[in-house]
């Protein structure tokens, strides 16, 4: 069923000339899901017309060449072919791919106005001011009855109720008192809604800030309504810098940045970091954990509210300012989004909206493939109309509220797969990744998202974050790949951990660093290069400074005292491992926070870069591996 609301733009009605997303088709165990478009094995092979009927067709751009590629027809060949001869062997699977995404966006196109419109879900659902009134919209088809609590109401909704229209989406419009917001800025609400004859209370899924009563141990988060009087509401007086021809990025979570005992905050972190990374050459700065996480230790990764600012270091106006300060230094900023699951947190995350209900009334796959084991998260369900427009919607407001530069989606890997990766050894073998296993749901989802940024935005940096190797990930939407800019190079750090943990110095093979691991990567796809990850302490895997000097970094690295031959090798290792990477690793390079003892180092290191633009060079080449010489060298 596709589920929009009245208010919206002209939809069709629930007997629309389409199959709604999602559907549960002849009903009991012997029903089939029906999706978008009719779900038939995409190893099947396609025998469509190759010429374009109508002129709804939508040109692809190949290098060099130009491929019809109409809704409904699919393409013999596509430029990507040429330089991966192997990627032709699965020509059916690209054209079904290509088929879906095309109807999905036509569809639209015709009942949302295109794209641009349907991305704009954050100006109609939750509270939003219109005409001298203050309007909520829920979408919540399982509920039976609902209404909006808070404190504006004492927390009685018995004059408060909402009222459902055919499409799920439950609505409240509430006259201004007085002339002022009858929900005052800053102040606490919840969807009381009623399932099974039992009442519950949830966070709105579109709220933009949320609360914990941090005194109280385990306590919920509250919903909290954020709509500042104008003459609160921070400015942006800064416009985005240009996109850097090669970002060098200074990745960071702005909690734990500060230099006190406690959660760093972003107009710190604007005022005492950005310039500081402005000085050492970095261009680009990534923030962890900015959507709301009840869980700290997550770093982020278990978002339960998707619209909200992370309230542990303060408010969105103090993010809009950290984001503006950034760009008057000439820096972008790119931000850590997590679509490929939501918390399991049901009171205070969007879980909360799942009651048991049928695929197309929730946000989430139903079943097993509705969790995903090792994230512990709930998986989304792309296939859903309501799904796609809170997603999309989710990156505009990021983008057009926070003015954000670009992102950086994590858990790419589960999102691409059925069986989210686990359990999964991927050897490179294209029937891997080309498959019954391909959940092409969220490829279509990862098209759109790309085909929309880059569209709105020319400038934005999209990275994608993938342990598969997935091929095509980073092939332009239109030329039948997924359409990021760039995915991050996964296999070097876990090299050099490799190296640290179970090779002496001398035992290090340059062969199979440099041309196994830095130079290993698939043209013309770019990478981001980086040597260590910030989830290792987290996972239990030792840093590479501890793995340098373990215990000694504690007790030899004051300033009162000489250097030892421990910390003195240490640094010196770690400088190499991460110019080597730097050198020959990618196509952009980043860094995470910590390790600022080697500043210094950094900062020749950008400059360099940034005199004789070697990380964009494409003779990244080693002239010369000679392990015995290498084995012979001293310092």
């Amino acid at each position: 069923m596709m589920c929009l609301s009245s208010s919206l733009l002209p939809r069709p009605s629930p007997a629309a000339d389409r199959p709604p997303p999602g559907i549960i088709a002849g009903g009991g165990g012997g029903g089939k899901r029906l999706s978008v478009v009719p779900s038939v094995p995409f190893l099947l092979h396609w025998s469509w017309p190759r010429k374009a009927k109508s002129k709804s067709s939508v040109s692809v751009t190949a290098r060099g060449n130009k491929i019809a590629a109409t809704t409904g027809y699919g393409s013999d060949h596509l430029p990507m072919y040429d330089l991966e001869p192997k990627l032709a062997e699965f020509k059916d699977h690209f054209n079904y791919t290509m088929k879906r995404y095309l109807e999905q966006k036509l569809l639209i196109e015709k009942h949302e106005g295109g794209l641009e419109e349907f991305s704009k879900g954050y100006l109609k659902f939750g509270i939003n001011t219109e005409h001298d009134a203050s309007v909520y919209r829920e979408w919540a088809p399982a509920a039976e009855e609902a209404q909006l609590v808070g404190d504006f109401n004492n927390w009685n909704g018995s004059g408060h109720k909402m009222t459902k229209d055919n499409f799920g989406v439950w609505s409240i419009r509430i006259s201004n008192v007085n002339g002022k917001p009858a929900i005052p800025h800053n102040s606490k609400v919840k969807f009381r809604c009623r399932h099974d004859g039992v009442w519950v209370e949830r966070i709105p899924a579109w709220i933009r800030y949320a609360t914990v009563t941090a005194s109280k141990s385990g306590a919920p988060y509250d919903g909290v309504h954020w709509d500042p009087p104008t003459t609160e509401r921070y400015v942006f007086n800064h416009p985005r810098p240009p996109k850097p021809d090669v970002p060098r990025i200074y990745e960071a979570h702005v909690g734990v940045s500060g230099r006190k005992l406690e959660v760093g905050t972003y107009r710190e972190f604007a005022d005492n970091v950005l310039p500081r990374l402005r000085a050492t050459n970095y261009n680009t700065v990534q923030l962890m954990g900015i959507m709301e996480h009840s869980d700290a230790a997550s770093f982020g990764y278990y978002v339960t509210n998707f619209f909200a600012v992370s309230s542990r270091s303060g408010t969105p106006e103090d993010l809009k300012y950290l984001i503006d300060k950034a760009h008057s230094l000439g820096l972008c900023v790119l931000m850590d989004v997590v679509h490929s699951h939501a918390s399991n947190n049901v009171i205070d995350g969007l879980n909360g909206y799942d009651v048991g209900q049928s695929a197309h009334e929730s946000y989430f796959y139903t079943g097993d493939k509705g969790y995903n084991e090792m994230w512990n998260g709930r998986m989304f369900n792309y296939a859903n109309w309501e799904v796609l427009r809170f997603l999309l919607s989710n990156l505009r407001y990021w983008m057009d509220e926070f003015m954000f530069d670009g992102f950086r989606f994590v858990g790419v890997t589960s999102m691409l797969y059925n069986h989210n990766g686990i359990n999964m050894s991927f050897t490179g073998n294209y029937k891997e990744y080309f498959g019954l296993d391909t959940n092409v749901d969220a490829v279509v989802y990862m098209m759109l998202v790309n085909h929309l940024m880059h569209k709105l935005y020319p400038e934005a940096i999209v990275v994608a974050v993938d342990v598969s190797g997935m091929p095509v990930l980073c092939w332009p939407v239109d030329e039948g790949g997924l359409g990021f800019d760039y995915r991050q190079a996964m296999t070097i750090p876990d090299r050099w951990i490799d190296c640290l943990e179970n090779k002496g110095d001398q035992q290090w093979s340059m062969s199979s660093v440099i041309s196994q691991t830095l130079t290993n990567k698939r043209y013309p796809e770019k990478f981001i290069a980086y040597a260590e990850r910030q989830n290792h302490p987290t996972i239990g895997v030792k840093t590479m400074a501890f793995l340098l000097m373990e215990w000694e970094m504690y007790s030899g690295m004051s300033d009162m005292d000489h250097d030892s031959p421990t910390i003195d090798r240490g640094i010196a290792l770690q400088k190499m491992i991460h110019f080597i990477t730097m050198a020959f690793g990618g196509d952009s390079y980043l860094k995470y926070m910590a390790n600022e003892y080697i500043n210094a180092f950094d900062q020749a290191t950008n400059t360099l870069d940034e005199k004789c633009s070697f990380l964009s060079s494409s003779k990244q080449t080693a002239s010369d591996m000679n392990e015995e010489e290498k084995g012979n060298s001293r310092q």
